[in-house]
Order: structure tokens, then sequence, then C-alpha cells
């Protein structure tokens, strides 16, 4: 995401690097390549120039302490108007009525159904609601069948009437059937459409106005550049939506959607779609995008989606096994069964700082950690529970079992006795750490 921008801004910076202070010269140097850095990631050229105007206004207009240097103030500067450039506060959704109601927008092929059901599931599972999935793409029936898959893989029902053709009638009808049922979130799936097609405007403006929705989300592929704008421009114009959805932030994609759709059309992103699977989806930061753009990380995401696979119950039963040094392969397995969960194993990589420039050409594949766990099933359940009881003989058996080597075994066996010692050294100064300050009160 945006690794090519951010390449093309380090370099920029280092244009700065070694200048005693900032002045007019290196200033517009520096921003000459900005700019043609945000025009390559295709960024909107008005909105280009504006940033860049804006910034050296704010660069010449500052002293530099002498404990600062010219590139850090301008990575800082860079950094704020980025993050107001993409909208400044998080957007929350609003999710008022009984039931909510949302409505989903876009162009064909844009990730409408896919993102309505990562929707479902993420406000289920993140906010508690009880969300019906309601089919109003009547001209395409692997769209209510794709749904309908949807459906069935987050547990949320699907409402369709097949034998209708009236999409404003099956979403008054579905909302009717989410009122009688105790659904509280009605999420309404429409086909997608081209904005030069009247028909086909006329019908999605005829639908919002019908139900008149909490939100009215426009969904955008993020590869399609600087139509992703024009076409954003056009559905508001029309639908006067509430917020962006940016899929496939994943893609080899140059990221310019994301910095000019704020300012182009004036509303908010509010999530981005970052992968294939269904919880690859994340409410948008501007602040933590802009320091992911500039290589900053995002350790607060990644905090965020740990605390989210956390069990303070099994954190508590796991400190006291370390304690005892009783830690296992059971436990050993559990801990990368909720890495896994956190999501795209790369991604989450990169949200370190510093991390992401490291690992920009190195592929890491989500299944990482398969031959770890082919060792571990392999093992009985008294060798997993038992690993110091793992000889020659046991090793061998397992490689076999795994399809791996007796090597690969050697290896697993090494960095979980050295994992052991170090978690226990490591809660072990905790603790007496802990007893030092009791004694003190």
């Amino acid at each position: 995401m945006f690794d090519n921008l951010s390449e093309r801004l380090e370099r920029s910076f280092k244009i700065l690097k070694g200048e005693g202070k900032i002045t007019e010269i290196n200033v517009a140097e520096t921003l000459k390549d900005v700019r043609r850095a945000l025009l390559d990631a295709d960024v909107n050229y008005k909105v280009a120039k504006s940033f860049t105007d804006t910034v050296k206004e704010k660069a010449l207009g500052q002293n530099v302490l002498t404990a600062v240097k010219p590139s850090q103030l301008m990575v800082k500067i860079v950094h704020d108007e980025l993050t107001k450039l993409m909208g400044g506060d998080t957007a929350e959704i609003e999710l008022k009525g009984r039931p909510a109601v949302i409505l989903m927008s876009g162009l064909q092929g844009s990730g409408k159904t896919t993102f309505s059901g990562k929707l479902a599931r993420m406000l289920k599972t993140k906010k508690n609601r009880k969300p019906l999935l309601v089919a109003c793409d009547v001209y395409r029936p692997a769209a209510i069948e794709q749904l309908k898959v949807l459906g069935q893989q987050i547990e949320v029902p699907v409402y369709c009437e097949l034998d209708s053709k009236d999409p404003v009638q099956i979403a008054l009808n579905a909302i009717q059937e989410a009122k009688a049922k105790g659904y509280d979130l009605v999420i309404v799936d429409t086909a997608g459409r081209l904005a030069v097609d009247e028909q086909m405007m006329n019908e999605i403006e005829a639908i919002k106005n019908a139900i008149n929705p909490d939100e009215t989300l426009f969904v955008v592929d993020s590869m399609t550049g600087q139509d992703a704008v024009n076409t954003a421009r056009e559905f508001n114009e029309r639908l006067d939506f509430n917020g962006v959805v940016l899929t496939k932030l994943d893609g080899d994609t140059r990221g310019g959607a994301a910095l000019s759709i704020r300012t182009v059309v004036n509303k908010p992103i509010k999530f981005v779609g970052t992968g294939e699977k269904l919880d690859a989806i994340d409410q948008f930061h501007p602040a933590r995008m802009a320091d992911r753009i500039l290589g900053m990380g995002d350790i607060v995401s990644l905090v965020e989606r740990a605390q989210e696979q956390y069990d303070e119950e099994e954190a508590k039963r796991l400190q006291k096994k370390i304690q005892k040094n009783q830690f296992d392969f059971n436990d050993f397995l559990t801990q990368i069964h909720q890495i896994k969960k956190m999501g795209n194993l790369k991604e989450l990589a990169s949200m370190i700082p510093g991390v992401g420039k490291a690992i920009k050409d190195i592929d890491i594949d989500d299944n990482a950690f398969k031959s770890i766990e082919a060792i571990i099933y392999s093992m009985t359940p008294e060798e997993r529970t038992h690993p110091e009881i793992l000889n020659g003989t046991r090793r061998t058996r397992i490689a076999k079992g795994s399809g791996t080597s007796i090597q690969e075994v050697n290896r697993l066996l090494k960095q979980f006795d050295q994992t052991r010692k170090m978690m226990k050294m490591v809660t072990g100064s905790k603790m007496a750490g802990m007893m030092q300050k009791m004694k003190k009160k």
C-alpha cells in the first residue's frame, strides 16, 4: 500500500539532508519532487499543487530549532498536511435508526457485495449488531448467490426476492422484515451502475429516497486512480452520500484516489478494504495512513488488532504456566492461531516502524506457519505437553509424519526451548518488580 509513493517522498526529503536551514530555494526543489511523486501516484493535479503550496507556505514561515533538522521539520509538515488532506479526524459511521439502514452504491466490479459482507461481519462482532443483508441487484443472479454465500460464511441472514424486479420494493420489504424479526441493522447491496446510465442512477436515487438510510456509502476500487475520483464526484451529485469506501488497497495501487477523493467530493473516507478475507476491513484513520505513507508504520492499528484477539482469562492461565515453566506446544499452537487471526503477516509486519521498507521485496506467505503447525500436529498429546521426552526416535517419526526434515524438527525444538526460557525470564522479572512495589507500600 503506497509503497512507491513512500519511496519517492523519502527521496524528496533527502534533498534537505545536510542543509543547515530551510531556504526558499531548497524548499522549492524538495516540493517540486514531492509534487511529482504525488502526480505519479495518481493524485489529482489541483490537489497536488494546492498541497505543495500549503506545505511551502508553512515551511518558510517556521524557524527551525537547532535540535530539529530541516528534513525532519519538512516530514512533520508533510505528515500534518497529508492528514488534513485525507480528512483530519476519523469519520465514524452513523447508525441511529431502529433498524439502522446502510445503502451501498458504486460502479460495477467495485467490490460492493463483498464489502457488504465484510461490513456486516465487522458490525456484528465489534458493535454487537444483529444485521440483515439485502440483495437488491435484480439484474445479476450471481450477485444474489454471492451475497447468500457470504451470509452463510459470516452467519448473517440474507433477504432476497427472486421473483421481483423492483429493487425499491425489495428494500422496503426487507426493512419491514427486519422490524418484524428484531434485526437492528439492514445493509442494502445494490446493482453496480455507471454514472452515465441515467436509468440506473434514477433507480438508486429512488431506493435512497424510499428507505431514507442512515448511511449511504460509495464503494470504489482504489486501483482505478483518477477515474475513481471523477466517478465519486458524479455519484455524490446524485446521491449526496455520507462516506467513501476504498477497496483493494492491498493491491499494486498508486493510492492517489485516497489522497484526492476527500478534497474533490468533500466527503470522508470511512472504510478501506485491505484484502480478500472477510476480516480484511479497516476503519480509515487519516493520521495513521499518513504515518504509513511516510514510512512510520502504524503501531496503533497493530495493537488494536492484537487486542481484538486478546483473551484476558487465557492470558492469566498462560502466565501461570510460563512462571511454572509449563508452557508447552499446545500453548505455542494457540499463540500461532491468534497471530494468524490478526491478518496478513506482511501487512502486520509493515505496521512496525522501520520494518515496512526492510521487507518491501520479501514475500511473507500467509502459510509461513504451515510447517511449524504440521510438526506440532504430528506430535502425540503427551509429546505436546512434555516436549522434554522428544528423543531421536520420536523426532524422526514426527519429521516423517509432518513431511518435514529432522533438521526442521530440531530447529523448531531449539527455538521453542529458547522461547520458553525467554518468556520465563520476562514474566519472572515482571513478578519481581511487582513484589518490590508491594514491599515499598
